[in-house]
């Protein structure tokens, strides 16, 4: 009798003849970018540096396709995009010190997003590390130690036989539920030295499942059946986990409302009958969700922008199911079912009844109608027929990503993203300068569809050096720029807060023309005519800017009455 645990997968004999007679000249680089083929890899980002030669030499050697930007951030912006869009985990080749360190920003927006970057970085030479000062260049006392707090997990080499498992353990890490970034480092002299270790032809890295426990499905499938009135809030652990067609047979099975949180647009139907849409920063949708007997929170920790900034209050029981433990009832008492959302969702199916509720979807419709009555009052014409016309020219199946900026913000609670995995924002982690990079990451990911990435002049000046990314791959991502001549959303911040903003006006440049320099077509449109000329955009391939002069405002929050 055979046991899973006395099985060894043996090599084939061209596995065997490459074994015993590697090719000459490699190096540590090479098992590097070995090990990332054989794990499946097939795209690389990231930005060169004297330590990390080893591994971008070792590239020309490799299938790999690699994409270079110009700002490290950025490239883990992009790496973040491909890994939301693909599910894959997707490689950040890094160096050290401040390459290193440059790429902070954007790892930390991954870890908020649950996305799986795999960033692997170059360290000093291995008679530095320790802590010592020993003046090498890029030298940091514990490199590592800056991103333990940021990343998931984290993976130290010391030796050339350390690389592939190492980037294995990191792969898996990456990929098992909750998704997110990794950090790997690898001593400059480990990279550059030459290797006579056989070449890597294959790595096994299967993520682990996350199930529920079958004693709390059953408890919630209990709850959820004997509601009167049960509701669901749907987050971004629905879209990672693929389970929206999961989602929306329980809830239909239930007759139960779903709100989608900002990170889970496109987890459920905009316009059905029991669709909430995504107005969390909305008093009559607070009211609502707190009104329910039974809540059921799906992929969401219920934090500061999916609770209407800490201002709900629910008076019924939660069911919330996450695969973060970290998020587990950190906000709100609940009966917490650590798992991945499309297992738990699959056990609640398979024991849940239908649920009788000719009422629901007229609840819904009342809600939708005090929220519209809301915005309607506040003469905000201008901001809602700039979001149609985005709407309008994006196709139903591109993806978009966006800024940090007002006009973001409204897409948040009022952009119908059609389709799940779509849309992608910042909000994670709330830095400037993701939309134009991560809309390259998305580009690269699925080439068949044009994608858009929006910002305003502020956050875009983070990232235009990727103009030339853009270029020159000729990517087909097009930038729509909202130019209102400052960091728009602190100026309306600081004129509520103190009368008058401080430190929000920009001089800026033409940003037609430094597209243009660029070799990047560019147009300046108006709130009349930009459907037609961002569609105009979007059908034309390679990359483009579209630049909207507009002085938008946010619609007033609910959070602060």
């Amino acid at each position: 009798m055979t046991h899973d645990h006395d099985l060894v997968l043996r090599p084939t004999a061209a596995q065997t003849e490459a074994a015993l007679d590697p090719p000459p000249g490699r190096n540590g680089g090479d098992l590097v970018v070995e090990t990332l083929t054989g794990l499946g890899a097939t795209t690389v980002f990231g930005l060169p540096g004297q330590h990390a030669l080893g591994m971008f030499d070792a590239l020309r050697r490799s299938d790999l396709a690699y994409i270079g930007l110009r700002v490290e951030n950025n490239a883990g912006f992009a790496a973040d995009a491909y890994g939301r869009i693909t599910g894959e985990a997707a490689p950040l080749l890094l160096s050290t010190g401040p390459g290193a360190l440059t790429s902070l920003a954007a790892l930390q927006e991954a870890a908020a997003a649950s996305a799986p970057v795999l960033a692997i970085s170059s360290q000093i030479p291995s008679a530095g590390l320790g802590g010592g000062r020993h003046g090498y260049l890029h030298e940091l006392p514990d490199q590592q130690a800056s991103f333990r707090g940021v990343v998931k997990s984290v993976h130290t080499v010391r030796t050339q036989s350390q690389i592939p498992s190492a980037i294995a353990e990191a792969w898996e890490s990456a990929l098992t539920a909750p998704h997110g970034p990794v950090w790997v480092e690898i001593p400059q002299d480990v990279l550059l030295a030459e290797t006579s270790l056989p070449v890597v032809t294959a790595a096994d890295a299967a993520p682990h499942d996350l199930p529920p426990r079958p004693e709390l499905t059953a408890v919630a499938a209990d709850l959820l059946s004997k509601a009167a009135r049960p509701a669901i809030i749907a987050g971004g652990g629905v879209v990672r986990s693929d389970a929206s067609g999961k989602l929306r047979r329980l809830a239909e099975r239930l007759n139960a409302p779903v709100v989608t949180t900002f990170g889970g647009k496109g987890a459920f139907p905009w316009n059905h009958p029991l669709s909430l849409q995504s107005w969390l920063e909305d008093r009559h949708t607070t009211d609502f969700l707190e009104d329910a007997d039974v809540l059921l929170v799906v992929g969401s920790g219920l934090g500061e922008l999916s609770s209407n900034y800490y201002t709900f209050r629910p008076r019924g029981r939660v069911i919330q199911i996450e695969a973060d433990l970290g998020k587990l009832e950190s906000n709100h008492p609940a009966l917490g079912i650590h798992a991945d959302a499309r297992l738990a969702l699959s056990a609640l199916l398979e024991t849940v009844p239908v649920r009788e509720d000719a009422e629901a979807a007229d609840r819904v419709r009342t809600v939708l109608d005090l929220v519209r009555e809301r915005i309607d009052s506040q003469e905000l014409t201008l901001e809602q027929r700039v979001l149609a016309a985005v709407r309008e020219a994006l196709p139903d199946r591109s993806a978009s990503f966006w800024d940090m900026t007002i006009l973001a913000y409204w897409a948040w609670s009022a952009f119908d993203a059609r389709r799940p995995n779509t849309m992608h924002s910042a909000q994670g982690a709330g830095g400037l300068g993701y939309a134009f990079p991560a809309a390259i990451g998305g580009a690269v990911a699925d080439p068949t569809h044009p994608v858009l990435a929006v910002s305003g002049d502020g956050g875009a000046l983070y990232s235009i050096a990727e103009l030339a990314t853009a270029r020159q791959h000729n990517l087909d991502v097009t930038w729509l720029i909202v130019d209102d001549g400052g960091y728009g959303i602190l100026r309306e911040y600081m004129t509520d807060a103190f009368g008058q903003s401080t430190a929000t006006e920009l001089s800026r440049p033409d940003y037609v023309a430094l597209a243009e320099s660029f070799g990047v077509p560019g147009v300046r449109t108006t709130p009349d005519t930009l459907a037609d000329d961002l569609a105009k955009s979007l059908a034309t391939p390679g990359p483009s800017v579209v630049v909207l002069p507009a002085l938008l405002r946010m619609f007033a929050p609910t959070h602060l009455d």
